[in-house]
């Protein structure tokens, strides 16, 4: 080193200090580089892509590289650095070349670059894979000797350096990259996606047409009332049973009884032939299985019995697909906005009939939806009694005032939600 000029010393202190910010924003754009991304550039041959997925294939080897090589351009610069001090301030000069080589490294080869590599870890990544890829293969038998010494103290914790851990998203992962992508993914695509995530959560019997409400025909009535059904019934399929629900005949298609009408052929017996055989979808699956079922059936209608084979309601695909997307269907049933009225004091009147889901949704309210599924199911479980009117409550942090009672049941409330109170 005695013959070498210090001006040249520098010079080769300075090119170890640009090395050494290679290495450490490689270490970083590497690790920090979207692997879902990456993957997708892959699967378009992009071929800096395929460098750096087959250098993070084995990802204790690519740092056993990088640090080899950080460390021994870090150490040769140190010792150049003192040279250098010795030279300019006499002894002193260590502890000068020390502090001085130091603040360098941490502004100029540490902080800078792996920011910049952290911000941008495709435009660093995919540069230095050219040149890692070539610096693995020449220095394989000192990484080989480092991960050899470094993997065996890793068995020793009982962990296996092979094996990357599972990568794979979870559905609360995927809901918080789909609420995160922002612009990316326009607002009505995200609430799609949510939608279809939160399928599994949600039961048939959450969106059924309760039983009640199931509009069907008695084929025992008199010939006239049931013809006028038919020609009136706003659905194009129709349950037909006899007396009650619960004896279910089938549906009939409003095409078939159109057609035999035309033909002058309608009457009972021949509406008896027509019906389709029913589809009976047990309480509690998910829609996302039942999705997958509808499908696989090639059915688009179907009952909802309990454990006793009682039938609870009714569920079309229609409603399925409407979870997804939104309303898209014509449909008699009253819309939610229809069920809520608001006060002039900021209060809601709301038909006890409303489903909890749908209050949820459009007020974004928290009733729980793990019991009933109507606000009149939750208000008598929770008093465990048909109340009076005028009899008020605070249920689950919000007041409510039961306004009328019909037929046993809770048919409209008075909810106040800016008194609510978040219970503890």
């Amino acid at each position: 080193m005695d013959t070498i000029s210090t001006e040249v010393l520098f010079a080769i202190l300075g090119l170890l200090i640009l090395m050494s910010a290679y290495f450490s924003s490689s270490e970083t754009g590497m690790m920090a580089i979207n692997r879902y991304r990456l993957r997708h550039l892959v699967k378009q041959n992009n071929k800096s892509a395929i460098r750096v997925e087959k250098l993070l294939q084995r990802p204790d080897k690519l740092i056993g590289l990088i640090l080899i090589g950080n460390n021994l351009v870090n150490i040769l610069a140190s010792a150049i650095a003192t040279i250098i001090g010795q030279r300019l301030f006499g002894d002193a000069g260590i502890a000068i070349a020390t502090g001085a080589l130091t603040l360098a490294l941490l502004i100029f080869a540490e902080v800078t670059p792996k920011t910049l590599a952290a911000l941008y870890p495709e435009k660093i990544a995919f540069p230095s894979s050219l040149l890692l890829r070539p610096l693995q293969k020449i220095f394989t038998p000192v990484v080989w000797f480092v991960n050899f010494l470094s993997n065996g103290l890793l068995k020793l914790l009982r962990i296996d350096s092979a094996n990357g851990g599972d990568d794979h998203l979870s559905p609360d992962e995927l809901r918080t990259i789909v609420h995160e992508a922002g612009a990316m993914i326009p607002k009505r695509h995200q609430e799609m996606l949510l939608s279809i995530l939160d399928l599994e959560q949600v039961a048939v019997e959450d969106i059924m047409i309760p039983r009640s409400d199931i509009a069907g025909i008695d084929i025992n009535d008199d010939w006239e009332l049931i013809l006028r059904q038919l020609t009136q019934s706003p659905h194009t399929r129709i349950l037909l049973y006899r007396d009650n629900i619960d004896d279910a005949v089938g549906f009939i298609h409003a095409k078939d009884t159109l057609r035999m009408m035309l033909k002058e052929q309608l009457d009972k017996t021949t509406l008896l032939r027509s019906v389709k055989e029913l589809y009976f979808i047990p309480e509690g699956t998910p829609l996302n299985t039942q999705l997958l079922k509808f499908q696989r059936r090639k059915e688009r209608i179907g009952l909802v019995i309990d454990e006793y084979g009682d039938i609870q309601g009714l569920v079309t695909l229609e409603d399925l697909l409407e979870e997804i997307v939104g309303d898209f269907t014509t449909s008699i049933t009253p819309e939610v906005s229809d069920e809520i009225h608001q006060q002039e004091d900021g209060s809601f009147l709301v038909e006890g009939s409303i489903s909890i889901r749908d209050i949820n949704k459009e007020m974004n309210w928290q009733f729980p939806t793990d019991g009933p599924k109507t606000l009149n199911g939750l208000i008598l479980e929770y008093l465990e009694d048909i109340p009076a009117p005028n009899i008020s409550v605070r249920l689950f942090g919000y007041p409510i005032e039961v306004v009328e009672v019909e037929n046993n049941m809770v048919k409209l409330v008075r909810i106040i939600p800016h008194l609510y109170q978040e219970k503890e």
